[in-house]
């Protein structure tokens, strides 16, 4: 490979693949459905004027728990915190493998 080819290695390629070579494609792809979900209820919620308050009343849990699932950073979110909030904001939750 001459120097130019070295240098310049990741040309052509995409940010997937950079991702792959650097080991963390599946962690960015969690953190960014994560994101998306947790901008998807704020979203509903702001919709039909819920407040969080009340949208943790509504799930049974905790101010607390409501805010570490509407933070995109924190990925450690069950199914069941998810479902519980689609059913309160009159939503399903569908999950798949692709």
């Amino acid at each position: 490979m001459n120097k130019m080819a070295e240098e310049n290695k990741n040309i052509g390629s995409d940010f997937d693949d950079f991702l792959q070579e650097e080991s963390i494609l599946e962690d960015v792809e969690i953190i960014a459905l994560k994101r998306v979900i947790s901008y998807q209820i704020e979203l509903v919620m702001k919709e039909n004027h819920i407040p969080k308050s009340v949208m943790a009343k509504k799930m049974c849990t905790s101010r607390s728990s409501l805010d570490r699932l509407l933070d995109p950073e924190n990925v450690s979110v069950t199914l069941q915190t998810l479902g519980k909030a689609a059913k309160v904001l009159g939503r399903k939750l569908t999950v798949s493998l692709a």
